[in-house]
């Protein structure tokens, strides 16, 4: 095991968690919300039941050289969050829980999580996860994954990627989930594409009061999706919804399918000859969809922050734990080094290419009131509603419900 070469010294850690008097028990040390463990030197660590063997090692190695033992306790990915935010007030729940960068706007305004001291070691980090790990200038996850969706192409049927969003069209049929309320998270790269980002963002991160999705970009954007359209080249389509298109993509009808790396088992194992495409933009602009950071967060109200920064630093912070992690999931690594080996892969190499153009999905709560809204505009502006009229709505409505 390799100890982070940017992170904190053990030893060093644990003089300060001996200082501050944080080197005893967990909050709660229990599985799931149960009885409290014994006292003594311990890390209760909530994690995806299917990545529990890759953090063995990590656990083992730490109980090792700290006498801080680590206690794994497999968690159903359903469920996880909930308990988290319901168990940590009460002072039971784990010291660390794995989790979605996305749940950070909700976590922080139960004020159920730590802030993380990454130090030095946050330039080891590809820079669209430390974005997603930091909420209000702070940064509360360790990252180990980063997820965001790509073009993947039969390259049987194309054997060359397309250059535009009208040069892959027209080399064969494009197929990307809709459904009948629409689906703006496979929509936004194009959205992105005309210089309409949801919300404006400073150094600190998103800006809640700076909504930009109904800037003259999004109705630029909107023009162009009902162009797409039912009326137009009938490219968008609310009846494809993800079991279609990948049905399409899978039987050979469709060349062209927008979806995620989680589709791309389903495609290797169908046989098909998979390439990974960036994003055709439609605009001079790249077209940059959202990036999902999955990570480890600290509970506020663990009696041993400082030992589980450390582990999650200098321990699940290192190449080897997060090679680990992606071998559980074939999910890019967040950790530079890691990414870098693990896209000696020409799929996960194409995934990290258009990742390198991502951003991070909005985790503040004022998100919740898009996605009521923006689904379903896009879907009647696919099926033929006023691009301009349907897209002002949309924007009134989203800045009524976060008002």
């Amino acid at each position: 095991m390799r100890v982070n070469k940017k992170g904190l010294l053990v030893a060093g850690a644990f003089a300060i968690a001996a200082t501050l008097g944080l080197a005893g028990c967990a909050a709660g040390d229990s599985d799931a919300g149960g009885e409290t463990s014994a006292e003594g030197g311990s890390l209760t660590v909530w994690v995806d039941s299917e990545r529990l063997d890759a953090l063995k090692g990590a656990a083992e190695s730490y109980e090792e050289k700290t006498g801080i033992s680590v206690k794994l306790v497999g968690k159903d990915t359903s469920t996880i969050k909930d308990d988290f935010i319901q168990q940590v007030p009460t002072g039971k729940g784990p010291d660390v829980v794995m989790g979605a960068h996305d749940w950070l706007g909700e976590l922080s305004t139960n004020g159920v999580v730590a802030p993380l001291e990454l130090g030095d070691s946050a330039a080891d980090y590809l820079p669209v996860a430390i974005q997603a790990a930091t909420y209000e200038g702070t940064v509360y996850l360790l990252p180990y994954a980063v997820e965001n969706i790509a073009v993947l192409r039969n390259a049987d049927l194309v054997p060359e990627a397309p250059t535009s969003f009208d040069d892959m069209v027209a080399k064969g049929t494009f197929v990307v989930q809709q459904g009948a309320e629409g689906d703006p998270y496979h929509l936004y790269p194009f959205q992105t594409a005309f210089g309409a980002p949801v919300f404006g963002s400073t150094d600190a991160g998103y800006d809640p009061t700076d909504l930009q999705i109904g800037n003259a970009g999004g109705e630029q954007f909107a023009a162009w999706l009902g162009s797409q359209g039912k009326n137009g080249t009938g490219v968008f389509n609310t009846d494809i919804d993800g079991d279609i298109a990948k049905q399409q993509f899978l039987d050979g009808t469709a060349a062209f399918w927008l979806t995620g790396p989680w589709n791309v088992g389903a495609a290797l194992d169908a046989g098909i000859n998979v390439a990974i495409d960036t994003v055709p933009s439609p605009t001079d602009q790249p077209a940059s969809p959202f990036a999902g950071v999955k990570g480890f967060y600290v509970s506020s109200e663990s009696k041993n922050k400082v030992a589980a920064n450390d582990f999650l630093v200098n321990y699940l912070g290192t190449e080897d734990v997060q090679l680990s992690l992606f071998e559980a999931g074939n999910v890019l690594p967040a950790l530079t080094s890691a990414a870098e080996t693990a896209s000696a892969d020409p799929i996960i190499a194409g995934f990290a290419a258009v990742g390198a153009e991502a951003v991070p999905m909005p985790a503040i709560p004022a998100m919740g009131a898009v996605w009521q809204y923006w689904g379903i505009a896009e879907a009647e502006i696919i099926n033929g509603a006023d691009p301009a009229t349907t897209w002002q709505k949309l924007a009134a409505d989203v800045a009524a419900a976060i008002q």
